[in-house]
């Protein structure tokens, strides 16, 4: 059975989700991988029966099914230190409140636990999204974090996610965090510490993202190796580097996107560095079978001509499955 296709509609929460919806029905996308934000969904009205219903309703008008939603923004709030104008820009009222970075760091959670709840009322089994980091200021070393000090974070970390999995064990649903620079777990050996942190609990598992580890130089298809009992959702964003000049740093020189000084960008899926025929095959190797979801970042391309674009790329890819029938008969002595 081919995996689903959704389309990520963070980038596209400028727009009401009835038009997201019928865009997205119109290019042939299976479903959405929801947005909480925007008018996308609002974790806080999760009780709300009509308001749920209203949702499910929109996606089975425009021929669409939702298998994952994402709270990328107010989980990041979770464990963020410091927490200041960035965040501001991010959250909503309810989670910012009076701006005291304790109080935020406490709704952010609240509303995590909230994402949950809604999941579960949409028959979703997976949200997406950031932890936020406590020890991401550290990331540079100098002046040198002392480890007391990245103990701390990941102790931090644990203290503040284990009870909003709690919720998420008590409704049937799983966190799949995006390993991603800014988080706990943004490349390998982070990865492994983050789950060593709440102990390797299940309801903590993670979302796939190739284009922060290609810029990284990770390796995304022994990523999926090596973590395939944690891979619970997959997004496909491209990246491409452009270092090959002396000047362009990985660190990016604080430059804005799709500016040619940049050292990578994120590019339309299929036209960036990510070895995306391998992973397919580790996918199909791993025994993924869950979305596909194509999450569009891509500033030097137009949104409405790019995402049917990578549908169809990602459409294609998803079409190799194993041929376990054609290895037998080739190697059959009957």
């Amino acid at each position: 059975m081919a995996r689903p296709i959704t389309l990520f509609t963070g980038q596209w929460a400028d727009l009401p989700f009835e038009e997201v919806a019928r865009l997205a029905g119109e290019w042939g996308y299976d479903g959405l991988e929801i947005a909480c934000w925007g008018d996308h969904l609002d974790p806080w009205r999760w009780d709300d029966d009509a308001y749920v219903q209203g949702k499910l309703d929109i996606l089975e008008r425009h021929g669409l099914k939702v298998w994952t939603i994402s709270n990328h923004l107010k989980g990041q709030a979770v464990c963020d230190d410091p927490i200041d104008e960035r965040h501001r820009g991010i959250l909503p009222d309810v989670v910012w409140g009076d701006g005291d970075p304790e109080g935020v760091r406490r709704r952010a959670a609240e509303e995590m636990k909230n994402t949950a709840r809604l999941a579960a009322r949409l028959g979703v089994k997976t949200v997406t999204g950031f932890t936020g980091s406590s020890i991401w200021k550290y990331v540079a070393m100098f002046p040198p974090a002392s480890e007391k000090m990245v103990d701390a974070g990941y102790q931090d970390f644990a203290d503040r996610w284990n009870p909003i999995l709690d919720v998420f064990d008590e409704v049937g649903v799983r966190f799949a965090h995006e390993v991603h620079p800014s988080e706990i777990a943004y490349d390998y050996w982070t990865t492994q510490r983050a789950l060593e942190a709440i102990g390797h609990r299940e309801a903590f598992g993670l979302n796939w993202d190739p284009s922060h580890m290609v810029w990284q130089d990770i390796d995304p298809v022994g990523f999926l190796w090596d973590f395939k009992d944690r891979i619970y959702h997959v997004h496909c964003k491209d990246t491409k580097k452009r270092l090959s000049n002396g000047r362009n740093g990985r660190l990016s020189s604080h430059l804005a996107w799709a500016d040619p000084r940049r050292g990578w960008d994120f590019i339309s899926t299929g036209h960036g560095d990510v070895p995306w025929e391998d992973a397919f095959r580790m996918l199909n190797s791993i025994g993924y079978r869950g979305p596909l979801s194509v999450e569009w970042e891509d500033a030097g391309m137009d949104r409405l001509d790019g995402a049917p674009e990578a549908l169809a790329f990602v459409r294609r890819l998803s079409s190799y499955e194993p041929s376990a029938a054609a290895f037998d008969a080739a190697f059959s002595t009957k």
